[in-house]
């Protein structure tokens, strides 16, 4: 075996390890060796479209070791906060009349001037931060910012008429 021989064998050995060592599935994961016409080979998670030469190599549960007590531990105390957090941003109440908005929208901008103006109060909740875009998720947003949320009725996008219709029953008198 010449030495650039070996030099690759070695090189895709630490590449095997290396990429079985950050999978984060106990399935199967495949990796495909693709020579093309000049002689370069490249590894790839996905099958070569151009019909080169490939070999195919699969590892599957491959060795691992148990994670230690506390590791185990620290990680349930994470999830407990993470639940925490996630529970903290829900989704407005039934009485809250909730906007969620981001800086650089100039629909936010003329949605927060409407409700200040009509005298509505509101929480706002920036969708650039986590806390935010959890909210958002839990009110069932998708489609985009402005999203004017009161109770179990909506406005998506930002219009004077709907906003008006929406807040009728919550201007004071």
């Amino acid at each position: 075996m010449k030495r650039w021989q070996a030099m690759h064998v070695v090189g895709f050995i630490v590449f095997a390890v290396n990429g079985a060592a950050l999978s984060t599935s106990a399935s199967a994961d495949t990796v495909y060796k693709a020579i093309g016409p000049d002689g370069e080979i490249t590894y790839t998670d996905k099958p070569p479209a151009d019909r080169t030469r490939a070999n195919t190599l699969e590892f599957r549960n491959l060795p691992s070791s148990p994670l230690p007590a506390e590791v185990l531990r620290f990680r349930e105390q994470l999830e407990k906060s993470a639940q925490g957090r996630i529970n903290a941003a829900r989704a407005p109440r039934a009485g809250d009349v909730a906007l969620f908005t981001a800086s650089w929208c100039g629909h936010c901008k003329r949605a927060k001037a409407h409700l200040a103006a009509a005298q509505i109060s509101y929480i706002e909740y920036d969708i650039e931060n986590v806390d935010g875009m959890r909210a958002f998720i839990c009110a069932g947003g998708s489609g985009g910012v402005p999203l004017l949320v009161f109770g179990d009725r909506r406005v998506q996008c930002y219009s004077a008429e709907a906003y008006d219709r929406l807040t009728s029953s919550l201007r004071p008198r």
